[in-house]
């Protein structure tokens, strides 16, 4: 394994180099992503967790996000011109075939990436519900547009943490929820190394 000082991990899996950072909000994915794609990194994996906008959503399923609304306050650095962000088509159907294989509950659909996690309002989460938008997030618009801008691939694999839509939050965790939701990690771990090693 190879560490650099910008908080990631570099080492093999199936013979490929794979670069793995935790971050937590778009400049801190921005500051990781730009500097991967300058390094050569050709697909990017956003992983991590989402607030559910719709009904259609349970705990346990898989988001794979197809697009992102870009009010982040970073991705629009990027894409200047653009306020929906999309992920790379092919990444996208690949896990959800391989979802399907596994027998792993999903969904696709588009997300909001915003700049701050506990600002959002009842009438936000309405607003974005009623637009078709299925979760909320900080940091998928960003690697998706860092992606965009350096003709590399990106996709979002994300956990539902918190049902907005149905009034539950990050303060409202049971056993239960906790369970379903380090079950639904290590599943899109899976979903991710395959990914990372076919593409």
């Amino acid at each position: 394994m190879h560490t650099p000082k910008w908080n990631t991990v570099i080492g093999k899996f199936n013979n490929r180099n794979i670069g793995f950072a935790n971050v937590y909000g778009s400049p801190m994915a921005s500051n990781i992503v730009h500097q991967f794609a300058g390094s050569g990194t050709d697909i990017f994996i956003q992983t991590g967790y989402f607030g559910g906008l719709s009904s259609t959503i349970q705990y346990g399923d898989i988001l794979i996000v197809s697009a992102a609304k870009m009010q982040d306050g970073v991705s629009h650095w990027y894409l200047p011109e653009q306020t929906l962000v999309e992920a790379d088509k092919e990444l996208v159907e690949a896990a959800c075939r391989y979802c399907e294989q596994k027998g792993y509950s999903y969904i696709k659909g588009h997300v909001v990436s915003m700049g701050a996690m506990l600002i959002e309002t009842h009438d936000m989460v309405k607003e974005w519900s009623l637009a078709d938008f299925l979760g909320v997030d900080m940091e998928t618009a960003t690697t998706l547009a860092i992606a965009h801008k350096f003709n590399k691939r990106a996709v979002g694999l994300l956990n539902l943490s918190d049902l907005l839509l149905h009034g539950d939050t990050v303060y409202s965790y049971t056993k239960d929820r906790e369970l379903i939701e380090s079950e639904t990690d290590k599943a899109i771990r899976d979903v991710a190394l395959y990914l990372s090693s076919k593409f």
